[in-house]
């Protein structure tokens, strides 16, 4: 019944076998004499020889395992699922993203001396991707491919930035990590996810974890004391490892994930190097995907596993929005898209031509964030959403193309230069771009915030958007809207300078829009 289930929902075809059996429970010694639990699946004919799918992960293995190592069991591997240290059975301590590297090595040295395992291909999605960066510049020859799934190699880093604190995604995730092995906690999660989302109101934020769900956590302590920048984090990027990778890599993300920007960078790490990689990127959010993964560890992962070339494809292919439709492409960027600059104006519209010099202004309260939408969240908003009621708000100004008399098409890096100043010299502006339809319903495509000092004189504001690929049709609109918050997704800024994990006071602040120079810089074909 699971297995009906989970292909019906993963829209795959019909499995090899339905009939697998669990070896639950093997250990697996670490060099410090920890040893980390591992659940093997395999088909009940035998799984002894096949190619063995290495699956490590925070979020222990019975769902997990019926989610992501059921289908491959099912379809030609056998699967090694392992809990990583400090959680669901395996010994030591978690502690996040920390001891990664040196687990992984150690399970895969285990792996290759099992009679029963021959060739191996590194599979998994989120914190279950970024384990196989951790290790990838240091894989055996028995390793014959890397499927890396919505992550990237530095993880968490991004929502750290100094210029940019993110909030909902960090905090959520040290909450999910905290209370999983607490008793009922799946059926428990609608009501803590509503506790989560009333904590993050909490001031100071460095007692939001209590209010949450009624204890410290050091993790959620570290993500609000500690920027990207910080010591603290020191191990947790894997970078500079990417470039050292030599299996064949299959990078799957989707437009409206958490980790896009890091994972398309990786593959440009790899492209650049000419490795053996390619690159798949879909409609999705970091939690709502197809089989494609599954598709992808059949067709790429099991012919690298057999030692025959997968059948061939394009290096890239993407989902283009708007039109909807799978398009291959030979690189990230694709070749022919050049940036064109739609500008900002009074008259709240967005011109290709720089219009004079004016300004436009709102007012941004702090205690009255302006709300996220849609767009790049865990959350089950996240995603395409009419942004009608977020547009209508006094704190956003919109900015739109006439209706276009042809196709607009939108493929690669997204970014705006906004000229911009304060009532206060702290601040944040947010750019979202838009696909206004002919019912006037205005859909996010992509978007992304940057943390000003020295607000009080006129700066430019250059905000880094997430990459996209949409087609703006004709008859449609391009909107851009720009604000100080999209909370809570990104941290409000108190705007008196202090740290936002301390700050308790909050002050509301008159923003000014130059136009002139700002605008938005699109790659169009």
């Amino acid at each position: 019944m699971i297995s009906h289930l989970i292909e019906r929902m993963m829209k795959l075809p019909p499995p090899v076998t339905r009939n697998v059996v669990v070896q639950k429970g093997l250990r697996v010694p670490m060099p410090d004499g920890v040893e980390l639990l591992a659940d093997r699946w395999m088909p009940r004919s035998g799984g002894d020889g096949l190619p063995t799918a290495l699956i490590r992960s925070p979020y222990g293995r019975g769902m997990f395992g019926q989610m992501f190592a059921r289908p491959l069991a099912e379809r030609g591997y056998q699967v090694v699922m392992q809990s990583v240290r400090g959680g669901f059975g395996s010994g030591g301590t978690f502690d996040p993203m920390r001891q990664e590297r040196a687990d992984g090595l150690a399970t895969l040295d285990w792996l290759v001396s099992q009679p029963w395992s021959d060739a191996i291909v590194l599979y998994g999605l989120s914190y279950l991707g970024h384990v196989q960066w951790a290790v990838a510049d240091q894989l055996p020859p028995q390793v014959k491919a890397m499927i890396p799934i919505v992550t990237e190699s530095a993880l968490t880093l991004e929502f750290l930035r100094s210029d940019g604190m993110s909030l909902e995604t960090p905090f959520g995730w040290g909450v999910l990590v905290g209370t999983q092995e607490q008793p009922l906690a799946m059926l428990r999660k609608p009501f803590q996810d509503k506790k989560t989302a009333r904590a993050l109101h909490t001031l100071p934020l460095v007692e939001a974890d209590v209010a949450a769900f009624g204890q410290r956590s050091d993790y959620i302590q570290d993500i609000l004391a500690h920027d990207a920048g910080s010591a603290r984090w020191e191990g947790f990027d894997h970078s500079d490892r990417v470039a050292d990778v030599t299996v064949p890599v299959s990078s799957i993300g989707g437009w409206y994930d958490i980790f896009l920007p890091g994972q398309l960078r990786d593959f440009k790490v790899l492209q650049d190097k000419g490795r053996s990689a390619r690159l798949t990127v879909g409609p999705w959010t970091h939690t709502n995907f197809d089989g494609t993964p599954v598709e992808e560890a059949i067709s790429f992962g099991l012919a690298h596993a057999n030692g025959v070339e997968p059948p061939h494809r394009a290096p890239v292919r993407l989902y283009v929005m708007g039109q909807e439709a799978w398009r291959d492409f030979p690189s990230w960027p694709p070749p022919d898209y050049s940036p064109r600059r739609f500008h900002l104006s009074a008259s709240g519209t967005l011109t290709p031509d720089a219009p004079e010099s004016s300004v436009d202004t709102y007012r941004y309260d702090p205690a009255d964030p302006t709300p996220a939408v849609g767009g790049v969240r865990l959350s089950g908003t996240a995603g395409r959403v009419d942004n009608a009621a977020l547009e209508a708000r006094a704190d956003v100004l919109t900015y739109s193309t006439p209706v276009l008399d042809q196709d607009v098409e939108v493929v690669g890096e997204v970014s705006a230069e906004i000229w911009f100043s304060s009532s206060l010299p702290h601040a944040d502006v947010f750019v979202r771009l838009c696909d206004v339809d002919p019912e006037g319903r205005s859909w996010n495509v992509c978007d992304g915030l940057v943390s000003l000092t020295g607000a009080d004189e006129p700066q430019c504001a250059a905000v880094t958007l997430w990459p996209t690929a949409y087609r703006f049709k004709r008859g449609h609109r391009i909107r851009v809207q720009v604000s100080s918050g999209a909370f809570p997704r990104y941290a409000r800024n108190p705007g008196t300078g202090e740290s936002r994990a301390t700050a308790t006071k909050l002050l509301a602040a008159d923003q000014t829009v130059h136009y002139g120079q700002s605008a938005i810089i699109l790659p169009v074909h």
